[in-house]
């Protein structure tokens, strides 16, 4: 039973996959517990999007080798990030205590990891039924809801590169107007 857990969750966050919600769709609306620097809080998509644009990036388990490389990787990406006024947190489905810890650990307090509810798992369509986990996908949302960009790869790599050059396009696309 075990071998069997084991290698459906490696198949899970090794095979491609590709996210249902596509660039244009308008993205659910979510409230969840997140933590920032090790300190719980309610986070709120509506009020994230008020400020700018909101990454959000779903990965499958806190403390697992991918995971943690693409935390570090976005860490180191957030001054570009903010320089563009956009904002991350990440989601998964661990207890509020171990995405505390892994706020600090290995997503060096430079943005929030929440809790990724069967709800919104569902509704950015994310989730792994049969190990109760999200794939790995990462949406960029503008302030009005709409989905400009999705990646959805068990890969870590791509995320955040993906990520940022379509936040740049989009931001381009903003001066003009």
């Amino acid at each position: 039973m075990r071998a069997a857990f084991i290698v459906t969750l490696a198949l899970a966050v090794t095979t491609p996959s590709f996210a249902a919600l596509k660039p244009g769709a308008i993205a659910p609306s979510f409230q969840t517990q997140a933590a920032l620097g090790g300190k719980p809080f309610t986070f709120s998509l509506d009020a994230a999007r008020k400020k700018g644009p909101v990454v959000v990036y779903f990965f499958p388990a806190a403390f697992t080798s991918g995971c943690t490389a693409e935390a570090h990787e976005f860490a180191e990406a957030m001054p570009e990030f903010k320089k563009l006024g956009a904002s991350v947190i990440g989601a998964a489905g661990d207890s509020i205590e171990k995405l505390a810890k892994f706020s600090v650990e290995e997503c060096r307090s430079a943005f929030p990891v929440g809790i990724a509810t069967k709800q919104m798992a569902k509704g950015f369509d994310v989730a792994i039924p049969v190990i109760g986990r999200t794939n790995r996908t990462s949406y960029l949302i503008a302030p009005n809801g709409q989905i400009l960009y999705a990646h959805s790869n068990g890969d870590y790599r791509g995320h955040v590169t993906g990520v940022m050059t379509a936040l740049k396009a989009w931001k381009a696309t903003q001066k003009r107007l």
